[in-house]
């Protein structure tokens, strides 16, 4: 997908099933590299280099501060 970039990158599919939630709701255009692999075969993860989050790079700002905000003020954390 062109002009797509890496705005995070996640080990386990869990990581990602409350942000990816987060991410529906705001129309943004993302999506989750390598996502399906890994939820079939785990231990890929490593060697793929993770599960890449992949925005559009006008929208990288606002998926960062979103990350940010879910980061710091709630008690589910992205480990």
């Amino acid at each position: 997908m062109e002009k797509f970039v890496t705005a995070a990158v996640f080990n386990y599919p869990h990581e990602i099933t409350i942000l990816k939630h987060l991410l529906e709701g705001t129309g943004l255009r993302f999506y989750f590299e390598n996502e399906t692999i890994t939820s079939v075969a785990p231990m890929y993860s490593l060697a793929l280099g993770g599960i890449k989050l992949k925005v559009h790079q006008n929208d990288l700002e606002t998926v960062q501060e979103i990350l940010r905000n879910f980061q710091e003020e709630n008690n589910l954390k992205i480990v």
